[in-house]
């Protein structure tokens, strides 16, 4: 299987393969290429319906040449804690941001998510994320407003009264009760224009089936994550250790 960069005409194999429709997995085969490398290339350069082979060419290469630029400020990969490839922690990161990114997250908001998810601490001040992302403050206010909203962190004081942004324990099972209350939201109004649309006309009858089914989806949803808030708090075994407990 091949490495390094994707080349230019890569790249238009790339667009040929959307523009017929195919899957990144299957776009990814015919180059002989991981499926997370085609669709972290379409999503970083426009998406499937907005992706320029031209384009993302210039686009990687004006890329490549900032890093350049600004690696004789910091010629060292930054330390990573229990003997990580660093390089793998962030390919690793890439890839969480564009599945978020798949997932709807917009670009911005899924990088944060992801930098903070991939912390052992799961907590960053903006300083330390500006640092890590390289973007500007505004983006990662933003960025961390959108998350705030969507139950994805939190925030709180440390003791030189800095807000720092966390990811914790609880944040999915608050990301999904959030999302349950907005499902919920949209069951009272779909259930609101029945009555406005008169019951038993066809368009009625579909809010009315509308809200039936985000209805049924959402009150799982909730029994769903209550069952298995738990699992959030379980800690990780300890790893095996060779020839530990041998002949016991």
């Amino acid at each position: 299987m091949p490495g390094g960069r994707l080349t230019q005409p890569e790249r238009q194999q790339i667009a040929l393969g959307l523009a017929d429709g195919l899957a990144y997995a299957e776009i990814a085969r015919r180059l002989d290429r991981p499926t997370s490398t085609v669709t972290r290339e379409v999503m970083r350069n426009g998406g499937p319906t907005g992706y320029r082979a031209d384009l993302a060419h210039r686009a990687t290469e004006h890329r490549a040449q900032r890093r350049r630029q600004a690696a004789p400020r910091d010629t060292k990969a930054p330390a990573q804690a229990h003997g990580r490839d660093a390089d793998a922690v962030r390919e690793f990161e890439e890839t969480l941001t564009t599945v978020f990114m798949q997932s709807g997250t917009p670009k911005m908001m899924a990088r944060v998510l992801a930098c903070l998810i991939t912390t052992d601490s799961g907590s960053l001040t903006a300083a330390e994320l500006v640092e890590r992302l390289q973007v500007s403050p505004a983006s990662i206010s933003k960025a961390v407003a959108f998350l705030d909203s969507q139950g994805l962190l939190r925030r709180e004081r440390d003791e030189r009264r800095r807000e720092r942004y966390v990811v914790d324990d609880d944040v999915w099972y608050r990301s999904m009760m959030a999302a349950a209350e907005g499902t919920a939201r949209v069951v009272v109004t779909a259930r609101q224009g029945v009555g406005i649309l008169v019951p038993g006309t066809p368009a009625a009858a579909r809010l009315e089936n509308i809200a039936r089914f985000l209805d049924f989806v959402s009150e799982n949803t909730v029994r769903a994550a209550e069952q298995a808030r738990a699992v959030l708090h379980s800690k990780p075994a300890a790893p095996a250790q060779d020839g530990a407990d041998a002949g016991r």
